[in-house]
């Protein structure tokens, strides 16, 4: 299986974005991943969106390969202007990875995903999980972090606005409940192992192939 080319960019301050929520959550998801992740490989993030929190990781565990991948060319661009800041021999150039498209990348360990499901259509959540099931190693983990809906326990009021915000922008978007993430899983192999509440509202959603 080929690898995708990782993208080609002159590196430049200007392409550098940045996410406030990424400086609120990434301490509080390093700690969720510091006892989830494998103990050598190689973990693929997808929708990396800006390259920070890739960048973080990355410094926070360099027993660890780290390859970012994003659909978007602005987040691409980004994301390597990060890297080429970071200097970090264990971050890898940002690949172009749709999430509902199959994945021609080599092997990986772990997979990441923050802040995704969301803001995009079902069909790229389904595509995150057939393809995880797909790649991942047996034991595998597949970490899922973002605002979830969760059955039988009631919503923040303040995520059942942000879920009409963005269904205002986009009919496909929205609060995904874990349940239904859950179960797409099963049909790919993978297992909820735990729920893990995050602040903000978040949650930190753990599966293992």
């Amino acid at each position: 299986m080929s690898n995708p080319k990782p993208f080609v960019f002159e590196p430049s301050a200007e392409a550098k974005r940045t996410a406030p929520a990424t400086e609120r959550n990434c301490d509080v998801i390093t700690v969720v991943l510091s006892v989830n992740l494998p103990a050598q490989g190689t973990v693929l993030e997808i929708a990396s969106g800006t390259g920070e929190h890739i960048v973080h990781f990355a410094a926070q565990f360099p027993h660890l390969a780290w390859q970012p991948s994003d659909s978007d060319p602005l987040a691409l661009a980004s994301i390597a202007a990060w890297r080429a800041e970071s200097r970090r021999d264990n971050l890898r150039a940002p690949v172009h990875l749709d999430a509902d498209s199959e994945w021609q990348i080599g092997d990986v360990a772990a997979l990441l995903c923050i802040n995704m499901a969301h803001i995009s259509p079902w069909a790229a959540t389904q595509g995150l999980l057939r393809n995880a099931g797909r790649i991942l190693p047996q034991g595998g983990l597949l970490y899922v972090y973002g605002p979830f809906r969760r059955q039988g326990i009631p919503t923040a009021a303040s995520n059942e606005q942000f879920d009409r915000n963005l269904k205002a922008r986009n009919s496909l978007w929205g609060l995904r409940f874990v349940e239904d993430i859950s179960r797409e899983a099963a049909l790919h192999g993978l297992s909820l192992e735990d729920v893990i509440e995050m602040p903000a509202n978040n949650l930190s959603l753990i599966f293992r192939a």
